[in-house]
């Protein structure tokens, strides 16, 4: 039996519909925000909310939805919670080997200061994992690095989720921006070009919010001119590399660059005062304890990540990525193996009562629904290599390896229930049509709809943690709503791209992701709260830019 999307499923209504179509969201931000509930038990609920609203209000067939929840699960388990595991496991391997307290000691060679450091790892090194991988591996790595660096573990993951917010839009080598050229028809080169043209403004600032939140007003004024090289040379690098380059490289290139150019910075300027948290010592860090281990030993402790982020860029580059999930069709040599091995690890399956059984609500076309497992080709199993490779650097035994993969199962079983909780949920209300009926309220909204045309970004990366799936879920609507009020569509759609990464923050797998990396499972709503009120300013920003974009600063619009 087919199901037809209604988007006034509810009497009628539009209005009415989208009542009901918010009620899971506001319910979510109940259960962590004010009841504080453990992040499993408020995605879980989230979950059955949400399966009774849309059987009840919106008609969906009682089996389609639970088909639809069971896709979404499998979803959030590969690639997103495979990341996670991998992620934290690399972590894991480094501390118990010790490695970690090398690693940590040679950042404190370039600066003791917590502030530089948190532009140096949550900053830039979290954009450049961002720009290779995304997925979550951003601020589960980097946040993990801050913990093991002696940060506060809820400033730890507050900090990455908020510096994740610069390189979203241009994340997994660009794939957010090429994602809108199919459905759109509008080249993937122009919407980078105008998402360079917004996305900088928010980049050049994130640093020194960073900073502010960290420290307050007077303590980052005295570090502005660090903030102020991170800061520019980000933003100046992703300005030039999306309008010249594409949007494959924005994120790479403006992560390297900001992370030599502050580090190099660092070697000629300190602050006149080292800042630690209330909760250390006030003492300095011994220089001969720094200066006690070898240049080939520093590099050794570094080689998980150094390994780790040659792996996933060769993840991200395009053609190698076809080839891991068995999609190649060239004549290398070399990649038609790895083509081979990718097709016999990649599962494909239809989704029983939901493939093609769900008609879209606008066009009435059947919608395509599998479950698909790319083995070979998801960005944790990079990471995997990567720990099997430093098994053998550090001399790990095979025993000792697999007791830390099941301490690492173990420790982050309940982030995992989360993730996959929250995105069967997401894919449910999407099946229902519910996502849709909240943007054609937004749609509604005319001449002030430049305004509000990043809130669809915003909510759609809430809801799906990935600005990918929000840009693919709301580009045409986007484009044909900016063309019926005379809105520049390229300009709506940069917008969506650029109010998503705002939403990114406080996305649930984005919480759930960072409560795993630094311990904070069963604390997601206190990692809510700390993230909610910045995520809502940044996408003001955003919405206001947008709208001053689409009249008194037309002329930035390419």
């Amino acid at each position: 039996m087919t199901f037809t999307q209604n988007f006034t499923a509810v009497g009628g209504s539009l209005a009415w519909s989208a009542i009901v179509a918010v009620i899971p969201i506001l319910y979510f931000f109940w259960a962590l925000a004010i009841k504080k509930m453990k992040g499993y038990m408020a995605g879980v609920t989230t979950l059955l909310v949400s399966l009774i609203l849309v059987t009840i209000a919106f008609k969906v067939p009682v089996g389609t939805a639970i088909m639809s929840a069971t896709q979404g699960a499998v979803y959030g388990l590969l690639p997103i919670g495979w990341i996670i595991i991998t992620s934290v496991f690399l972590y894991n391997i480094t501390v118990k080997t010790g490695n970690f307290n090398i690693i940590r000691h040679s950042v404190l060679s370039i600066t003791e200061d917590r502030r530089i450091q948190a532009l140096l790892v949550a900053f830039s090194f979290g954009a450049f994992l961002e720009g290779a991988a995304g997925f979550g591996a951003p601020v589960a790595i980097s946040a993990a690095l801050l913990v093991g660096l002696g940060f506060n573990p809820l400033y730890a993951a507050g900090l990455c989720l908020i510096a994740n917010t610069a390189p979203v839009a241009f994340g997994a080598i660009g794939v957010p921006i090429t994602a809108m050229e199919g459905p759109t028809g509008i080249a993937a080169f122009e919407i980078s070009k105008m998402v360079g043209r917004q996305l900088p403004f928010l980049a050049v600032f994130i640093p020194f919010f960073l900073v502010l939140i960290m420290t307050g007003l007077k303590k980052a004024w005295e570090v502005m001119p660090a903030i102020l090289v991170s800061g520019i040379s980000f933003s100046l690098t992703q300005f030039l590399s999306s309008n010249f380059l594409g949007p494959e490289l924005p994120d790479v290139l403006s992560a390297l660059v900001s992370l030599f150019a502050l580090a190099v910075f660092m070697k000629f300027w300190q602050p006149k005062t080292i800042y630690r948290f209330a909760s250390e010592l006030k003492t300095t860090t011994d220089p001969k304890a720094i200066k006690s281990y070898s240049g080939g030993t520093i590099l050794k402790s570094w080689s998980p990540f150094i390994i780790l982020t040659a792996f996933i860029s060769c993840w991200g580059i395009p053609v190698v990525k076809s080839a891991l999930t068995g999609n190649y069709d060239g004549t290398n040599v070399i990649l038609k193996g790895i083509n081979a091995v990718g097709q016999a690890v990649t599962f494909t399956a239809e989704v029983p009562l939901l493939h093609n059984q769900v008609l879209n609500g606008a066009t009435e076309e059947p919608l395509a629904a599998f479950y698909k497992l790319e083995l070979l080709g998801a960005a944790g199993t990079a990471i995997f290599l990567a720990a099997i490779v430093t098994k053998f650097i550090f001399k790990v035994s095979w025993h000792e390896w697999g007791k830390t993969l099941v301490e690492t199962l173990n420790e982050i079983k309940y982030p995992l229930i989360t993730i996959c909780s929250v995105v069967a949920y997401a894919y449910v209300t999407n099946t229902a049509g519910m996502m849709t009926t909240l943007a054609l309220v937004l749609a509604k909204t005319g001449v002030l709809f430049p305004f509000f045309a990043p809130v669809l970004g915003w909510l759609g990366v809430f809801i799906t943690g990935s600005d990918t799936s929000s840009n693919v879920l709301f580009a045409k609507l986007q484009q044909v709503t900016a063309e019926s009020v005379g809105m520049e569509p390229v300009l709506a759609l940069a917008a969506n791209a650029s109010g998503g990464v705002t939403g990114k923050m406080i996305s649930p797998q984005s919480i759930a992701v960072a409560a795993a990396a630094v311990g904070l499972v069963g604390r997601e709503s206190e990692l809510m709260r700390f993230a909610l009120k910045y995520s809502v300013m940044l996408l003001l920003f955003i919405c206001i830019l947008t709208f001053l974009q689409s009249n008194v600063l037309a002329w930035m619009i390419p």
